[in-house]
């Protein structure tokens, strides 16, 4: 994963928890690097024990913590630069997840070594859709959630999510129904 989404988390994790918990879970997960570089590639490795190490620190469920920082990640990615992208990808909720993939290739242009997910969308109504998420990455629907309710925020608009595939439980991907109230 890009040094972006590290300083996402390192962003995410000094915010609501201190700095020195940071340094902590740094430590616990043996990771040495001093500063992530936002356009480097670095082994998802690092990513996945950070967040590991963070959830024993804190004591929160894997699941929990990945779903906050996706809502947190929406908002960090607009202070780094990034909102226009989003905004590019669409002017409602509904049209920013059927633009997903695309938004992807336009980032892709910036970081040309990222390993996007894809997505695409069924059932596309007035009131909501089915998000399908596929990624060779496991164990990141939970994010995926967070993201899409920091979306909804982003847009002043209040939903409910449900995921109704989960590979996790041996679907061939993850999959989201999500009404927009």
């Amino acid at each position: 994963m890009y040094g972006l989404v590290n300083r996402a988390l390192q962003e995410f994790i000094c915010t609501h928890h201190g700095e020195k918990n940071w340094q902590a879970i740094k430590a616990m997960a043996g990771v040495e690097v001093e500063f992530f570089v936002r356009m480097e590639s670095y082994p998802d490795d690092i990513t996945y024990r950070l967040v590991g190490a963070a959830c024993k620190s804190l004591n929160i469920e894997p699941a929990t913590l990945l779903r906050e920082f996706g809502r947190h990640w929406v908002l960090f990615t607009g202070q780094e630069g990034y909102g226009s992208l989003l905004d590019g990808a669409g002017s409602s909720l509904q049209e920013i997840l059927t633009n997903l993939d695309d938004l992807h290739v336009r980032v892709g242009l910036m970081y040309p070594a990222l390993k996007p997910p894809s997505f695409s969308c069924s059932d596309v109504c007035e009131d909501g859709l089915t998000l399908h998420y596929f990624s060779g990455r496991p164990g990141l629907a939970p994010m995926v959630m967070g993201l899409i309710e920091g979306l909804a925020e982003r847009f002043g608009k209040t939903l409910t999510i449900r995921q109704s595939c989960d590979r996790n439980a041996g679907d061939d991907h993850d999959s989201f129904d999500i009404r927009i109230a």
